[in-house]
């Protein structure tokens, strides 16, 4: 440690630190990770944000979590490597690059799909990856050296790659499949492009057929009857046995289709009798399948009616729903009223359109033996979930899933490396490969999930063996929400064990939670509780918003937010800030050994004792990615243990000039705790520690050990009578109205190991020493404090003011009990009155108590 020390401002101002810091960071180098160095690998991908993205507050605590322990691992001595990286978002940035020609009057067709493109790459490099300087402005120590970007040439020839590989082994196919369908952003959408509302929908039933050869059908979806091509009822509903097999009438378009059995239609659900559109549901797709039903095209991708030789043709899908239930009501086929339904509707995540099941032809993922797999990978262990509880989540996606729709209709993002020969033959071209003459490439691009779902090894250099793939392959652990738990992570563990023999992409999967507000709601714009952690950081500093983030993050729990406790853990970051001043103008040091453990105090062996304690479960804590239990443990040791209690039982010792071993010891323990909160709180406790000590920095100090032989429970125990002979004396000339700067005589009658420390305890309370004859004292169990009240209180006053207080008290407790002892009230009485008075009561009975014994310490 360098000799030389600065000084403290006189008091903490976040803007004047948080940006020089970071630039000093960033050019020291601290955060770039060596792939040839000797030490034991710890390796976190990041999330990728959109390109489009800005910082919020889900972000924020995703960060703070994988900086926390990205900074714990470097100060153990691992080479820890945080990748930092945006993913391009192809719907997303697409669509904000199309409304930015639409304010010209231009579509992506007018310029074509080439220069589109390259208008997309120069949107890309002015205004995307906004995101990238906020994550400086939170403090994260990623490397940015080996920034990526999903669109990057060597994460383009990992897909190329991995596509060819899964094309080769039969596990890419084309197919015509149902898949979701964005009628105005006209593409294909996987299912986390998809938000479910609850919509208010209308069943009406319809009767198909004539006279006794006729059945009702139940729908919501009247405008895609004119596709049915069945109707289906369960082959042990009673009401429809005699009638499977036969055929009826379909109205509108005069089309005879069968009726069918299938298991599954719910006989108790609407009529029992299900309308089969199978190019336009997903279910009615799997029956059409099994029963060899015909597909039957109805609507065109916008969205409109098309096809169906009727009056309906060119109506938009929503129009034509009323048009075609007012025409059925015409025909007498409506044979009961619209009747309100509410039920859970796809809508595009983009721009909210309600989104249409649509019979397309696409490119498919055969996902069962890639699912097994990633199932498999964490039933044997090699993969951890944490918490425990969520597993079930990731086995019944796992366990369950469909095919992956992976191609999209759009212009941005990995084009389909499918080529198609002039006499239909198909080809997958390879990294470094070209198609032959007059072939044509597949239009459409990947969807954003398949190159994402590489992340943990493209963004290390694969498919090359790179030195970053040898070092830091498998990652250590995945920090993210939830809410993307079948979206990206088990895509991720899909790919990973294909693409790197059967090796996971992490050994752990940390879920957090949802960040909602501070009445536990979720953050929207419609409800205008969105919140902007810039803006917090701006008030309060990134530490106070880290550290309250890190606080409220209970495992795979949701947690909520309000800017009071923001502030509160800035006050907390004051009060180190203040601490550690006090502890510089009263000479802390942190140079030579601690002093021998013998010649302490036993006000330094416990606080000693209490680091060591605080040390070891702090670690632990965070480890096990208790950060809410880690940042609770900390933070009562920082403001109760140390501030409150050891700075103030040693003000004595300071003041007196006789504090070598306390200051050798608050040195100790300042550059102890300095280093266990910097990975929550990076700023601040680096100016602090930095000026402690004159050392370089704490990104890559020592993380401190716990030392068991600091650990005395006897020093614990004695400190503990201390605090409550101080608590309880502070509580009595409080009661008293002693004013808290007065000085009162006072003598302590304790065992011995107790009145050591009289005068420590007398500094605080405010009590002269001296020959006096006791007014008033205060028993603390076997203890006693006797003090001379005289000419401090008007005994007569304070005797009238306490027995009026224990009159009215009294009073209160009397119409309680008899509120209570009424039969008639309590059986008339609400349960919360009730319990609202006993409360009352025991307050009440508490109060009474207290004034009686200071009625009793009057003399």
């Amino acid at each position: 440690m360098s000799s030389e020390k600065r000084e403290l401002a006189s008091s903490f101002v976040p803007g004047d630190i948080e940006g020089p810091l970071y630039s000093k960071w960033l050019d020291a180098g601290y955060f770039t990770a060596d792939a040839n160095s000797s030490k034991e690998p710890f390796t976190i991908v990041i999330p990728p944000p959109n390109v489009t993205g800005n910082l919020h507050i889900g972000h924020a605590l995703d960060q703070t979590l994988q900086d926390c322990l990205t900074r714990m691992k470097r100060m153990q001595g691992f080479e820890a490597l945080w990748l930092p990286g945006m993913d391009h978002a192809g719907i997303a940035t697409q669509n904000v690059v199309e409304k930015q020609l639409a304010a010209k009057g231009l579509s992506r067709h007018d310029l074509g799909r080439e220069d589109f493109v390259k208008k997309v790459w120069e949107w890309k490099a002015e205004s995307g990856g906004q995101i990238l300087g906020q994550m400086k402005r939170l403090g994260d120590s990623v490397d940015w050296s080996r920034e990526a970007f999903t669109m990057d040439e060597n994460l383009s020839q990992a897909v190329l790659t991995i596509f060819k590989k899964l094309f080769d082994q039969g596990l890419i196919y084309r197919a015509e499949r149902i898949i979701n369908w964005c009628p105005r952003c006209l593409t294909a959408l996987s299912d986390i492009e998809v938000e479910h509302q609850d919509d208010a929908g209308e069943f009406v039933s319809v009767r198909y057929g004539e006279g006794e050869q006729s059945i009702v059908v139940a729908t919501t979806r009247a405008e895609t009857m004119m596709g049915d091509g069945a109707v289906a009822v369960h082959p042990d509903d009673p009401r429809y046995k005699h009638m499977i097999g036969t055929e009826v009438l379909l109205p509108l378009v005069n089309r005879m289709i069968p009726i069918i059995a299938d298991e599954l239609v719910d006989p108790d659900f609407g009529t029992g009798a299900v309308k089969v559109t199978a190019a336009h549901d997903p279910n009615d797709f799997e029956m059409a399948m099994r029963h060899n039903v015909p597909f039957v095209v109805i609507m065109n991708e916008h969205g409109i009616m098309d096809g169906t030789g009727t009056e309906f043709d060119g109506m938009d899908r929503f129009e034509a729903r009323t048009a075609v239930v007012a025409k059925l009501k015409e025909m007498g086929r409506v044979v009961a009223e619209k009747r309100p339904y509410i039920h859970a509707v796809g809508h595009c995540s983009r721009c909210d359109t309600t989104v249409e099941p649509r019979l397309s032809k696409q490119w498919f993922v055969k996902v069962a033996p890639l699912a097994k797999a990633a199932g498999d990978a964490v039933r044997d262990g090699r993969v951890k979930i944490e918490p425990a509880e969520l597993s079930p989540r990731y086995f019944e996606w796992v366990d369950n899933m469909h095919d992956w729709c992976i191609s999209r209709q759009l212009w941005w993002g990995h084009r389909i490396p499918v080529w198609y020969g002039p006499n239909d033959e198909v080809i997958v071209v390879g990294p470094r490969e070209t198609a032959p003459a007059g072939y044509t490439q597949d239009p459409d691009v990947l969807d954003t999930w398949f190159s994402s779902a590489l992340w943990p090894f493209s963004t290390l250099g694969w498919p090359n063996n790179t030195a970053d793939v040898k070092k830091f392959y498998p990652t250590s652990v995945l920090v993210t929400g939830y809410d993307i738990l079948f979206f990206w992570v088990a895509r991720m563990m899909l790919f990973g064990l294909f693409a790197m023999d059967g090796v996971p992409p992490f050994h752990t999967i940390v879920l957090h939670g949802l960040v909602r507000d501070q009445f536990g709601k979720k953050m929207s714009k419609s409800r205008g509780n969105v919140v902007d952690p810039l803006e917090f950081i701006d008030k309060y500093g990134a530490d106070a918003l880290r550290f309250t983030l890190a606080r409220g993050s209970n495992p795979g729990k949701d947690q909520a937010l309000a800017e009071d406790w923001i502030a509160g853990s800035r006050n907390f970051a004051t009060k180190l800030w203040n601490a550690t001043r006090f502890a510089m103008m009263n000479g802390a040091t942190i140079d030579g050994p601690l002093p021998a453990t013998e010649s302490l105090s036993d006000i330094d062996k416990w606080v000693l004792s209490r680091l060591a304690e605080t040390t070891a479960e702090y670690t632990s804590l965070i480890e096990n990615y208790e950060f809410a239990r880690a940042c609770e443990s900390i933070y009562h040791f920082a403001w109760d243990d140390l501030c409150d209690w050891y700075l103030e039982l040693s003000k004595e010792a300071f003041a007196s000039g006789n504090a070598a071993a306390s200051q050798r010891v608050l040195g100790h323990v300042l550059d102890t705790l300095f280093r266990l909160l910097h990975p929550v709180m990076p700023f601040i406790t680096e100016t602090m520690w930095t000026t402690l000590t004159g050392g370089e920095t704490l990104v890559t100090a020592a993380w401190p050990v716990a030392d068991p032989s600091h650990i005395n429970k006897k020093s614990e125990a004695l400190v503990g009578e201390l605090q409550k002979i101080i608590t309880e004396v502070r509580r009595f000339r409080n009661d008293q109205g002693v004013k808290p700067s007065q000085k009162i005589p006072g003598r302590i009658i304790a065992p011995a190991d107790v009145t050591a420390y009289s005068g420590a305890m007398a500094f605080l309370l405010k009590l002269e020493l001296t020959e006096f004859t006791p007014s008033a004292s205060v028993e603390i169990g076997s203890m006693k404090v006797e003090l001379d009240l005289s000419g401090t209180v008007d005994v007569v006053a304070e005797r009238a003011r306490l027995e009026k207080d224990l009159a009215t008290a009294q009073k209160d407790m009397k119409t309680a009990e008899v509120k209570l002892s009424n039969e008639g009230f309590m059986a008339k009485a609400p349960a919360n009155v009730v319990a609202e008075i006993k409360e009352r009561m025991a307050a009440t009975s508490a109060d009474i108590e207290r004034i009686t014994a200071q009625l009793a310490a009057l003399k």
